[in-house]
């Protein structure tokens, strides 16, 4: 009786990106969210598996807090633009 059986449950990314884009001011945080996961999943699957490469949630919290520093900044801007260049900003220096 000192281990006690415990369940654990993989976070589901696509609603966190999507609650911190509204946050953030996007109006369209679901179906960017949604793109958004399916990239980073589509990046871990295909990629190599180098140590130096992160798809978890510290690259998509990363994503989203680079989109939304640019909304912040380009408000009237599209808004897949902004999310895209938030991608590149953080993805391309590794």
């Amino acid at each position: 009786a000192l281990f006690r059986p415990c369940a654990m449950m993989v976070p589901d990314y696509a609603l966190i990106g999507e609650i911190s884009l509204m946050s953030f001011g996007f109006r369209n945080g679901r179906p960017l969210a949604r793109k958004m996961v399916a990239t980073f999943k589509l990046c871990s699957e295909q990629l190599s598996s180098q140590d130096h490469y992160d798809y978890g949630m510290r690259a998509v919290k990363s994503v989203i807090t680079a989109a939304g520093n640019l909304k912040r900044e380009f408000p009237e801007d599209n808004e897949e633009v902004l999310l895209l260049r938030g991608l590149m900003d953080v993805n391309v220096p590794k």
